[in-house]
């Protein structure tokens, strides 16, 4: 039996298992099983909690599909809680190995149990050959592409995983799936790429839905956030402090401009825990 919990950032949910007392063999195919919604636990993907020679932890991440991913930042939000929560550390600052470099991870705990957690993102990646992304732009704000009747402009930036950002006129009644699917796979992105179809409310506030790459729509995107206040910023939209308005709640990210890093202020949630 392999115990688990089911966690969730803003709606963003994953299964987190314990990988240093337990083992996983084959987690792409795990990831596939466990995340129907129908016929195994449900979820966005899988998240193992794994030891780390660089950092206090690692962080593997796997989408629905098996595919595994550099980064989730809603993802990481809950492993924080995870591993204080389960007494793996007592530690409030804690730092994870992830795909996309190591993360810093501010715990706010309240009688004993992690409510909300800050984590340093690092630096926003906007070379092309390094989101990646097939553009002679550099940064990439002015990327045109073509999905069904519709033509988008395209900021692109990558927060340790590819991100996509297009304005449109009414967030919440875009078709997301219509559009998000064909232009995760289009040419202009190597390694496919989670699309961010965004609408500025005002100066401090942004409402965002994704697509995200191998997953589908989800309530949220924690690095997509990241990206989304980045483009925001850099196309003159919002301040460097943003609310950023997902379908599974709201994220406070700040572009740090003297240190150039991105800093993201979530909850994370434990729903249940059990054993498979």
């Amino acid at each position: 039996m392999i115990k688990f919990a089911k966690m969730e950032g803003l709606g963003n949910d994953y299964v987190y298992i314990d990988c240093i007392n337990q083992k996983i063999e084959s987690p792409e195919k795990f990831s596939i099983k466990i995340s129907d919604r129908h016929f195994g636990i449900g979820s966005d993907g899988l998240i193992l909690i794994l030891p780390s020679k660089i950092a206090d932890f690692k962080m593997r991440m796997f989408n629905a599909d098996g595919t595994e991913a550099e980064m989730c930042g809603n993802g990481i939000r809950c492993f924080g809680k995870f591993v204080y929560d389960e007494k793996l550390t007592e530690k409030k600052d804690i730092s994870v190995e992830t795909l996309a470099g190591i993360k810093l991870l501010n715990l706010n705990v309240e009688n004993g149990v992690v409510e909300s957690i800050k984590v340093d993102m690092g630096e926003p990646i906007f070379e092309p050959k390094s989101i990646p992304v097939i553009s002679d732009e550099n940064p990439v704000t002015k990327l045109k592409l073509t999905a069904e009747d519709k033509e988008f402009v395209f900021t692109c930036v990558s927060m340790g995983n590819p991100h996509a950002i297009t304005k449109v006129d009414n967030v919440d009644s875009f078709d997301v799936k219509k559009y998000g699917s064909v232009l995760e796979t289009d040419k202009c992105f190597p390694n496919k790429c989670n699309i961010e179809f965004i609408e500025v409310i005002n100066k401090n506030l942004v409402k965002m839905r994704v697509w995200e790459r191998g997953s589908g729509e989800t309530l949220a995107c924690g690095t997509g956030a990241c990206a989304t206040a980045v483009s925001c910023v850099l196309n003159g939209h919002t301040e460097n402090n943003v609310e950023i308005e997902l379908l599974g709640g709201v994220l406070n990210i700040e572009w740090n401009r003297q240190t150039n890093h991105i800093y993201m202020t979530g909850p994370a949630k434990t729903v249940y825990k059990g054993e498979i």
